[in-house]
């Protein structure tokens, strides 16, 4: 089977991912990505994908994105993971309603309450129709990453 992406490591980069495998003091995937490397370069012991795939235990479509990764981006993006075109998650808050949360935060607390609890914030913002559901959670992250004290 013809490959469509040959991996031809430089003896730099070669000595560079030897180096990485040995002193281990780096995160696992790309200690697998260094391995997978050294093992399918064609000037190497040329491994299959598959027989790659088996002996570090992975994916065969990891080994081929990785060599891919090598023939299209380099060397530093073979050995790092893909990232993400868009997050995984859409935010509960965007600056409009970041700015509201802020606003109610700073406002008299309700009658009975002598501050505003982070329950009663999410309360709020859902009775405002800020959004429709959220946790008191959520609000604490979002005023712990804006610095706001309410005190």
């Amino acid at each position: 089977m013809n490959k469509k992406y040959i991996v031809r490591l430089t003896g730099e980069e070669r000595s560079e991912l030897d180096n990485l495998v040995k002193k281990g003091k780096t995160p696992a995937y790309r200690i697998k990505h260094a391995h997978i490397l050294l093992a399918v370069d064609a000037d190497g012991p040329v491994w299959t994908d598959e027989k790659t795939a088996e002996a570090y235990r992975c994916n065969r479509n990891t080994v081929t994105n990785v060599r891919q990764r090598f023939v299209e981006q380099g060397l530093e993006a073979a050995m790092n993971r893909k990232k993400q075109d868009e997050p995984s998650r859409k935010c509960i808050l965007d600056g409009e309603k970041e700015a509201r949360l802020i606003a109610v935060a700073c406002s008299t607390p309700p009658a009975g309450h002598a501050r505003w609890t982070m329950q009663l914030l999410a309360d709020k913002l859902i009775a405002l129709d800020v959004v429709d559901s959220i946790s008191d959670q959520t609000v604490r992250r979002t005023l712990k990453k804006t610095s706001l004290s309410r005190t």
